[in-house]
């Protein structure tokens, strides 16, 4: 079997059909949607409207979701964040912001291998920021391999026999993870529409689960078609800025 998986998609239209072209040809059986449909980029009905269409084998809500359809206040957001956010709320048809509202929390288990996360197995809201943070995610799962987004970073680590390592020292791209049956991992597949790790590109997953294998992929879309989409719904103009520098 074999899983495309996508987080942090955050309405960015352009990022999402570059990330789906691409990864059409590569073949995959199933989609995980980690979280974080919504705010910041310019087209949540549209990025909402194609998940649907893809009907994931598993789809969990993030914070940005759950605030975009209402279930949450943004008082925990900065300005820029508060103002796309409520655009968002504003934007949304009805039947979106009632399907985004309904998406379960994380952890989600996918399987015997896999579980889902926004943020981490033991809060769906809570960051993965530095080597503790990894480790007490990685503790707290309860599948060898847990899949989270929300830091919009493309990271990997592991741990066995109380050995802690981190799996993407390379920045090469694509990048494969092979699961040691030994081993638990926990695997960030990076944002699909708002990368925060200086790189720009759109960021995704393969999981194929026969082969034991994680890939890593970074591909490229059109960015500035993107910013001009964000500029033109009167959304803060930082929002496009920082789709250029991938912070």
């Amino acid at each position: 079997m074999r899983y495309l998986v996508i987080s942090d998609i955050h309405a960015n239209l352009e990022a999402f059909e570059a990330v789906m072209a691409a990864a059409a040809p590569l073949g995959w059986d199933h989609v995980l949607v980690l979280g974080d449909l919504v705010g910041y980029g310019a087209d949540p009905n549209a990025v909402i409207d194609r998940v649907r269409d893809l009907a994931p084998h598993a789809v969990i809500r993030g914070n940005h979701d759950k605030v975009g359809s209402g279930i949450e206040s943004a008082d925990g957001f900065n300005a820029v964040a508060r103002s796309a956010i409520h655009w968002t709320l504003d934007a949304l048809t009805d039947a979106n912001r009632a399907w985004l509202a309904a998406l379960p929390a994380g952890p989600v288990l996918v399987n015997e291998l896999i579980e889902i996360c926004h943020g981490t197995p033991f809060d769906e809201d809570a960051y993965v920021f530095d080597d503790l943070d990894a480790l007490r995610a990685l503790h707290a799962s309860k599948r060898q391999l847990c899949l989270f987004g929300h830091t919009h970073v493309q990271v990997g680590y592991s741990i066995a026999n109380s050995q802690f390592a981190v799996e993407t020292v390379s920045d090469a791209r694509p990048l494969e993870v092979a699961l040691d049956g030994h081993a638990r991992y926990l695997i960030n597949p990076g944002s699909v529409g708002q990368p925060r790790d200086g790189d720009p590109r759109a960021g995704f997953a393969l999981v194929d689960t026969d082969r034991r294998r994680v890939t890593i992929h970074r591909i490229p879309y059109p960015v500035a078609r993107a910013q001009a989409r964000i500029l033109e719904m009167g959304l803060p103009e930082i929002l496009a800025e920082r789709l250029g520098v991938g912070r």
